[in-house]
């Protein structure tokens, strides 16, 4: 009988796993290519045209290996707008997954535009938040990266710092960014020098 008393008590005083830092990563024109038409960006509508930016695959394999948790947070809203079959998402999400197994989550928002208001749907943080929950992470010491203004929006939002991978898209971000680059390597890189 001591001893359960002994066991719990342990367990009422043992104290929750320290809060890790992530990287939030967009997923279309940050780490794969994006389609861009008429100074706009598209996501790829197949599963054959989803291809990685070079250096993508080192780059997170390095923020891995620094302690950062990688987190896809995307905006998807070809599925809801009937542009793009849910499976056909899905094998994507695969893919990146094979070709990129440092990430630990992908956070989907299929709500197009169209929809009522979404918390989920960038530039609303609820998908970083979200995962910042269920993983334990620290937002204090995290990153979102990515290539128009919603990310941006949302890693403000979310209290995180933003780098924002500039393809000189025709629109224009809302708020300022932290850091402005051209590639995710480059961005990986000033995550890494400030860790």
């Amino acid at each position: 009988m001591a001893d359960h008393s002994l066991t719990l008590a342990a367990a009422k005083t043992k104290m929750p796993p320290p809060l890790r830092p992530a990287v939030f990563v967009d997923r279309d024109g940050t780490l794969n290519v994006q389609d861009i038409r008429d100074g706009k960006p598209f996501s790829p509508r197949r599963v054959e045209d989803f291809h990685l930016f070079p250096g993508v695959p080192e780059a997170c394999a390095e923020l891995a290996a620094a302690g950062f948790v990688l987190v896809v947070a995307t905006n998807q809203p070809d599925v809801a707008r009937g542009a793009m079959a849910r499976a056909t998402l899905d094998a994507m999400h695969a893919k990146l997954r094979q070709l990129l197994p440092q990430i630990a989550r992908i956070e989907v928002c299929e709500a197009s535009g169209d929809d009522p208001p979404d918390r989920r749907r960038k530039p609303e943080p609820g998908m970083l938040l979200d995962a910042a929950r269920d993983l334990g992470l620290d937002l204090a010491r995290s990153w979102m990266v990515g290539d128009r203004w919603r990310d941006i929006d949302a890693g403000q939002r979310a209290g995180v710092r933003t780098v924002f991978i500039d393809f000189d898209y025709a629109e224009a971000l809302r708020a300022a960014p932290d850091f402005r680059v051209r590639s995710f390597v480059e961005a990986a890189r000033i995550i890494l020098a400030r860790r």
